[in-house]
């Protein structure tokens, strides 16, 4: 089958090598995002997709806007049979839906209808979901509203992270886009109705949804950490009488038995830093602060100097 891939982020790296692989596939192009400023010294950077097409010798388009007639002219020159969408970052115009053969195919990180939108893995973890998966389904003009080819499931693990999900579902989504694609080629793929009323959607995370609030209870506030790891990553304020520094917080542990106001540092010893929650509290165990290395909380309060009786913010 004549496939073009339309994607920008990690998760659909495995699919693309696969379906590149593929003895009855052929990739004609990728599309992806242009190439973005990041970092402090803005360098511009191209996209993980951009990167894996460049190095898989594959044609690469980048449109500022994919619904623009030049970029719709140059994937109707393509005549693809179908086109494979995963995490893009824009809305495809009915005129790009309507190119292929058999249609537009997206891979979705959750089990649709719940958790539309930007951020499905990282809210599927932060809700303390005990399953998610991947959804490939037939793309329509709304954003994740379009018709289930097949759903495939996972169980989260105890201490699963947005990162370790993400990497089992781009795996995953790799056996189920194969899947899909037989089942399109034999006429068998179904159409089967999102019912919006079970919709729930998702935002774009910011840098900012990382923030702590420790007037939670720490099974709470375990899981957003758990949600914001690796990105944005999950953080708190140092108080101090110049400036307030930033504390990133990767791994904890919880606990029961911390008293003190949410937020308040209650214990630091070899075990790492204890701070209470609204109910219970977290052990912090791997920290970061802004502008060092990430680091055992025990080393890092040391080095500190971070009293008990401290309220992080």
């Amino acid at each position: 089958m004549r496939i073009i891939f339309i994607g920008t982020g990690e998760i659909g790296l495995p699919a693309l090598e696969a379906l590149t692989k593929s003895n009855d596939h052929h990739v004609l192009a990728v599309v992806t995002q242009p190439d973005r400023p990041v970092g402090r010294q803005l360098k511009l950077a191209a996209s993980p997709i951009k990167e894996a097409a460049f190095k898989l010798h594959l044609k690469i388009y980048q449109p500022e806007k994919i619904g623009a007639a030049a970029s719709i002219a140059q994937l109707r020159y393509l005549k693809p049979d179908l086109i494979v969408v995963a995490a893009y970052g824009q809305i495809l115009t009915k005129e790009v839906l309507d190119l292929p053969k058999y249609g537009c195919l997206n891979i979705h990180t959750s089990l649709l209808p719940k958790y539309r939108g930007a951020s499905p893995i990282h809210s599927a973890v932060a809700a303390g979901e005990k399953q998610s998966g991947v959804t490939i389904m037939w793309m329509d003009e709304g954003l994740d509203t379009g018709d289930i080819l097949l759903q495939e499931s996972v169980t989260l693990r105890r201490r699963e992270t947005s990162e370790t999900l993400h990497d089992r579902l781009a795996k995953l989504a790799v056996d189920s886009l194969l899947k899909a694609i037989t089942m399109v080629e034999a006429g068998t793929a179904p159409h089967i109705k999102q019912d919006p009323a079970l919709a729930t959607k998702t935002k774009k995370l910011k840098k900012e949804d990382g923030h702590i609030n420790w007037d939670r209870p720490q099974m709470e506030i375990d899981a957003h950490i758990r949600a914001m790891t690796p990105w944005p990553s999950a953080y708190a304020w140092i108080p101090q009488e110049s400036d307030h520094k930033m504390l990133k917080i990767f791994t904890t542990i919880i606990s029961h038995r911390a008293k003190g106001k949410p937020g308040e540092i209650v214990r630091v010893d070899k075990h790492g830093v204890l701070v209470a929650a609204k109910v219970g509290g977290l052990l912090l165990r791997e920290v970061q602060l802004e502008g060092k290395k990430r680091m055992h909380a025990a080393e890092f309060a040391r080095g500190f100097n971070l009293p008990v009786g401290l309220v992080l913010e």
